[in-house]
C-alpha cells in the first residue's frame, strides 16, 4: 500500500490483484475495509474492474491483431 498526503494507506497499486482474486486473506480483507472508507480508491477500483470485464471479453485472436 502507499501513503498519500498523509491520508493514511491507499491500496490503488494492490487493486489489480484484488480483483483477481490474487492476494492473501488478510490483504483481501484490508482492501475490502479501505474501499468501504476511501472514495478514491473505490473510484480506481470501479476503473479497474471495468477493465477487467472488458479485457474477458477479448479472444486470443482479437490479441493478435
Amino acid at each position: 500500500m502507499t501513503a498519500e498526503r498523509g491520508d493514511g494507506p491507499h491500496v490503488r497499486q494492490m487493486l489489480g490483484a484484488y480483483v483477481l482474486d490474487a492476494l492473501e486473506e488478510d490483504e483481501t480483507a484490508s482492501v475490502a475495509r479501505h474501499l468501504q472508507r476511501c472514495g478514491a480508491c473505490a473510484a480506481a477500483y470501479v476503473e479497474v474492474v471495468d477493465a477487467v470485464s472488458l479485457l474477458a471479453m477479448l479472444s486470443a485472436e482479437d490479441l493478435l491483431e
